[in-house]
């Protein structure tokens, strides 16, 4: 973890540290439930979807973090195609854990598999071949552009023996723009569920700054704080930011002309 990147030093470590879109984390930990008892819900995927900032990656961090889970992420906005995808994210969707096979009572150890921004893997939801993947894999011949990623994606919710959450800003963009969106909206939906996340709230913001302004020993105008949540559209990214970015010069005390 880069401790100079403030987004990562105060990226919360469990649930219980999140802020907004409490009703969000209660389904979110609804399905979980089934996964930590040693059972598979009937929808094995997540797709947390809402704008940048909220939390969605965060929590599927903390989620694995907090349970001792395996995180195996893969950013869809550079790994696009099926044979990506297969070797890292479906790969390990079919492992289990020795746990998971022994007699002591512990709960099952889990691998998560962490799919961000999935609304990149653009293109349709036709199938490329298991030959072509397959030589895709064991030589240097590389799938162009995003080949058969969606179709890979299907594949990886139908099969995967551990817990798939997906994340994504745009949901259109995921269906595609063509008269079939709601074809390819249901084929994702019948495998996974889907929790929408909102702008994170003022006084959840206003929480955040103070956590961190604590924990940096800087001081800040109530009105100063007003003005910079103000300027921001509910994006905990963009306020984590902005306070480094005011704590750039190393004051102690951050005014109005400041902000």
């Amino acid at each position: 973890m880069d401790h100079h990147d403030w987004t990562e030093r105060y990226r919360p470590e469990s649930l219980a540290e999140l802020e907004g879109n409490e009703d969000k984390f209660r389904r979110v930990k609804q399905w979980l439930k089934f996964w930590e008892e040693g059972r598979s819900p009937k929808k094995k995927g997540m797709l947390l979807s809402g704008p940048p900032g909220v939390g969605k990656t965060t929590l599927a961090l903390a989620v694995a973090r907090e349970r001792g889970w395996t995180v195996i992420e893969l950013n869809a906005s550079e790994q696009r195609n099926a044979a990506s995808i297969r070797s890292s994210a479906t790969r390990g969707s079919q492992h289990f854990s020795l746990e998971q096979f022994s007699s002591s009572g512990n709960k099952p150890g889990r691998t998560l598999i962490l799919l961000d921004e999935v609304d990149h893997l653009s293109g349709g939801f036709s199938k490329v071949s298991e030959e072509r993947i397959a030589k895709s894999l064991e030589s240097d011949v590389q799938l162009k552009g995003d080949s058969g990623g969606k179709a890979e994606l299907l594949y990886l919710l139908k099969n995967t023996f551990q817990p798939v959450i997906m994340t994504c800003n745009d949901p259109m963009r995921l269906w595609g723009g063509g008269r079939n969106w709601r074809v390819n909206r249901d084929r994702v939906m019948r495998l996974s569920e889907n929790v929408i996340f909102d702008r994170v709230r003022r006084a959840d913001l206003r929480r955040v700054a103070h956590k961190i302004m604590d924990s940096e020993e800087i001081s800040m105008d109530p009105e100063s704080l007003e003005r910079l949540i103000e300027g921001n559209s509910g994006d905990f990214r963009a306020l984590v930011k902005d306070l480094q970015s005011l704590n750039a010069s190393e004051k102690t005390h951050v005014d109005i002309d400041d902000v």
